[in-house]
């Protein structure tokens, strides 16, 4: 079992790390976890920035990938949804699950075209490097229920 976790930019804020570093390992306990980092554009020009970040992004997608991106459009789950997903796709499905956070600006849209399943954390707005941390948590609350062990109340 896999999991790639790719995200625009890198994390500036050492809190962010440590927590971001504490879930990985936590989850690293149960399955192999990547995380990528790509190119975060910083021009004033919103649409080379998400052109230039998507190509970043597709370079480490497979063709046999199942990808995840994270949209406000997106379909909302709960923790428990979210944890029965995962196992799912563990029991059949041997393609890698690979969760996508774009950047300030957003996805493009061929990255979103490639989504095969776009999750919504709500409809609030949150940073992306924020983001990150509160997505390894949901990972790792969802191992967590699979697996049958004391964590989500």
């Amino acid at each position: 079992m896999q999991i790639k976790l790719i995200c625009v930019g890198d994390i500036n804020h050492k809190y962010l790390r440590e927590g971001i570093n504490d879930y990985k390992q936590r989850i690293g306990n149960f399955l192999d976890l990547q995380i990528i980092e790509v190119y975060e554009g910083k021009s004033s020009d919103i649409n080379k920035n998400k052109k230039k970040e998507a190509e970043a992004i597709y370079s480490h997608i497979h063709n046999d990938d199942y990808v995840i991106t994270l949209e406000i459009e997106g379909k909302n789950l709960d923790s428990e949804s979210l944890a029965a997903f995962m196992e799912q796709h563990f029991t059949y499905s041997p393609k890698t699950l690979v969760f996508v956070i774009g950047g300030s600006d957003g996805l493009g849209e061929e990255v979103q075209k490639r989504s095969n399943f776009k999750l919504s954390f709500g409809k609030m707005t949150f940073p992306h490097q924020l983001m990150r941390l509160v997505l390894l948590e949901q990972i790792y609350r969802g191992l967590m229920i699979i697996n049958h062990r004391k964590y989500h109340k």
